[in-house]
């Protein structure tokens, strides 16, 4: 039996499906539903059906919803995380160490932060005259999520506008259905009314039709994706033909910049972690390591030390999603090495078992002319570049496109504020690596990384508007 839709409520399976293939084994492990351009909008119908009621319930009300969907969700950790190591390739390490304990935590802190949600009283300018400014929820909200992080980011694009008062269409991954029907499955036992939440997922190439007969729904007040600049700018364009507010946290090429003051095995551990963690199948990745000349021979080999330590020759290779983004990867090498480039560590042509595994390379002497200085590889591969100094460093850093997350390396705290206030990226980290992501901190890019802000109070604001009444006393 096919993984099923969330419509209205009630679990729905569909005649078309698309095969769900394990990057683990290589092997089908089941079908998911394809959804139809009709059930689509029969999901924007229900969840428009929904908005009245929802929109008028209490505080505590959905308040008690979310942290019944917290104790639900971690009670059945276990069969979460199992999906989404199957489907996803995921190691227990990004599943049950932080995609459970995170998503648990971020349901906690959406639910405490609803009664914190209020209005004001401006004075106005003319005698006799009052105002109110209330907040209100926008209505129906679109919500699209990706596999990488299925279970932080499948909640964080509905449980902020949940609390708000929105009612919700989701729309998951067809890399891992299972996983974002397990969030809707959370939501409905949790007590959420029916229509409140649906779930949807569909075929590769019916994204056009689907995504687009939502966006233009006229009940679709607002819409956030999480995913790449590319799918990102489709989605922000056709939101622009219907003057629709978009929330969106895109790729990111992240920097570590090295300081020549840096403690350099801190550095090294945290840029390696940063780079190959989940096998840098994320957004915020260490994609560069921009290191001062004066230590940069010390540096490379503590790097090549942390490497040998946590991703070891004898280490079982790291899984990615599937074989395209190893073959993107292997071209981004090869041409930064045909260009001069050399591999400082890492075998650009050791043999894996499977077409989905790809071991870390760290790539020395990458220059702009390059196309691994400026392409997000989202893989197990980084960039080190030697700079001259403080300035180059951040000249280097803002030379690209995106700008979501970023590191500085250094003992000295006032010179990396220094240089964080001079980064164009949506967070700094200093002394922790690119990698951070915390439900109480706000979270979103710059530049064609994004806009917007998920997390914290930012977050829920999002998915409120402001109404002003005035009268005359």
């Amino acid at each position: 039996m096919s993984v099923p839709l969330l419509i209205n409520g009630k679990e729905v399976t569909s005649e078309t499906t698309f095969d769900v293939v394990s990057p683990v084994s290589g092997k089908l492990i089941w079908r998911g539903s394809a959804v139809s351009k009709q059930q689509a909008i029969e999901a924007v119908e229900a969840a428009q059906a929904a908005f009245p009621a929802w929109s008028k319930t209490k505080p505590s009300f959905r308040r008690d919803i979310l942290l019944k969907a917290s104790d639900v969700l971690k009670s059945r950790g276990e069969e979460l995380c199992e999906y989404m190591e199957i489907e996803t390739g995921s190691t227990e390490g990004i599943s049950k160490y932080f995609n459970l304990p995170s998503s648990i935590e971020q349901l906690k802190d959406v639910a405490g932060r609803i009664v914190t949600v209020t209005g004001s009283i401006p004075l106005c300018a003319e005698e006799g005259k009052s105002a109110l400014m209330y907040k209100e929820p926008y209505g129906v909200v679109f919500g699209i999520a990706p596999w990488n992080s299925p279970y932080v980011l499948g909640f964080r694009a509905v449980s902020y506008a949940l609390a708000a008062g929105n009612t919700c269409v989701l729309k998951g991954s067809e890399i891992c259905p299972r996983c974002f029907w397990a969030i809707g499955s959370i939501f409905k036992a949790a007590g959420l009314p029916d229509g409140v939440l649906n779930v949807i997922f569909h075929r590769p190439g019916d994204a056009p039709e689907v995504t687009n007969a939502i966006i233009e729904h006229p009940s679709v007040k607002k819409i956030n994706f999480t995913g790449s600049t590319a799918t990102g700018s489709i989605i922000a364009a056709q939101a622009g033909r219907f003057l629709k507010p978009v929330l969106m946290e895109l790729g990111g090429k992240a920097p570590a910049i090295v300081l020549e003051d840096a403690n350099i095995v801190k550095a090294a551990e945290g840029c390696a972690v940063g780079a190959f963690m989940h096998s840098g199948q994320i957004c915020m990745s260490t994609e560069r390591i921009l290191v001062h000349a004066s230590i940069a021979e010390k540096f490379r080999e503590a790097l090549k030390t942390a490497l040998e330590k946590i991703y070891g020759r004898e280490s079982p290779a790291p899984i990615l999603v599937n074989a395209p983004p190893v073959q993107k990867n292997k071209k981004l090498v090869e041409q930064a090495l045909s260009k001069g480039a050399k591999i400082l560590a890492g075998d650009l042509n050791a043999k894996e078992h499977s077409d989905t595994r790809m071991r870390p390379i760290v790539v020395d002497g990458v220059t702009k002319d390059m196309d691994l200085y400026q392409t997000e590889s989202f893989g197990p591969t980084v960039s080190l570049i030697v700079v001259d100094s403080e300035e180059e460093a951040i000249e280097i850093a803002n030379d690209t496109d995106y700008g979501l997350s970023s590191a500085v390396f250094t003992e000295d705290l006032t010179a990396g504020l220094r240089v964080a206030k001079q980064i164009e990226t949506g967070a700094v980290h200093i002394n922790n690596m690119t990698v951070h992501d915390e439900c109480n901190l706000p979270h979103g890019g710059a530049k064609k990384s994004g806009w917007g802000r998920f997390n914290g109070t930012a977050g829920i604001e999002e998915f409120l508007r402001v109404k002003v009444v005035t009268w005359s006393d």
